[in-house]
């Protein structure tokens, strides 16, 4: 009877890349008929010694991920002596990008996982700020990292947007005098509430070009000035009743603005990841 054919897949994080590459190797090899055991978040020599032994008296190979120079030069001076098969999958590709870029790897485990988190916690905020765009939602306000809030066409819908790719958690709500704002925006802890004020003139450019690209004329009452100042004040007056800081987005980058609004609730005392 043949013997079981067995990679140990090592790995000082989960061993994700590794198994990959392994069972893309197996699949070359008759239907790929191959054990992979895992040997993950290997932190001492000790647990090298076990997968070593284990492959000495085995039909196996070890094929590992190991970014720590004294695990990985441990295991492959036991593999060496033991005559057991390790082959190293991350190593020369650090290498070659070393040489040729230049650069010289953190050799930090588990670094892969921390961008994966990453990577999910900017997806739920761009989620987030989506549903919770121009006062969709108000349930939200509540969740929300940051609360941005102004007339229309300041800019509220693409700085939630930026911020959510910085993984922030972004609600906006339009402030219109024959509307009342929800009751939620007053119980929201005024330090991670922003509002974005703008010039009249300016705000008056903006909003003509708005309906020009939408084929509507210019002198509708959205665009009119008097209606505008009436806007501003009411908007004003509805932040300084909450208290929150207040950016004049006039003439403004998006990411001009969204760093101002970042430094500006910091030194206020809310806590930002990083």
């Amino acid at each position: 009877m043949k013997n079981q054919e067995i990679v140990y897949v090592v790995s000082d994080s989960v061993g994700e890349t590794a198994e990959l590459m392994v069972k893309a190797v197996a699949a070359q090899f008759n239907g790929g008929e191959v054990e992979i055991k895992h040997i993950s978040y290997v932190e001492d020599v000790k647990d090298l010694n076990n997968v070593i032994t284990a492959a000495k008296y085995s039909n196996s190979i070890i094929a590992y991920t190991l970014v720590v120079p004294s695990l990985k030069q441990y295991l492959d001076d036991g593999a060496r002596e033991e005559g057991v098969i390790a082959i190293d999958l991350m190593n020369p590709l650090m290498e070659a990008f070393s040489q040729k870029f230049r650069k010289e790897p953190v050799r930090q485990p588990k670094l892969i996982r921390q961008m994966d988190e990453n990577y999910f916690r900017r997806v739920e905020a761009v989620e987030f700020a989506v549903k919770n765009d121009d006062g969709q939602d108000v349930r939200g306000l509540s969740r929300a990292d940051i609360v941005l809030i102004g007339v229309s066409r300041t800019s509220k819908t693409p700085l939630s947007m930026y911020l959510a790719h910085k993984r922030f958690k972004v609600a906006n709500v339009p402030l219109v005098p024959e509307i009342t704002p929800p009751d939620e925006l007053f119980d929201i802890p005024k330090n991670k509430c922003v509002g974005l004020v703008i010039t009249p003139d300016k705000l008056n450019e903006i909003r003509k070009e708005r309906l020009k690209n939408l084929g509507l004329t210019a002198q509708a009452n959205y665009a009119n000035l008097n209606r505008i100042l009436e806007e501003l004040e009411y908007a004003e007056k509805i932040m300084k009743r909450i208290g929150c800081p207040i950016i004049n987005v006039s003439n403004k980058a998006v990411e001009e603005t969204a760093d101002l609004i970042l430094a500006m609730l910091k030194k206020r005392g809310v806590i930002f990841h990083d």
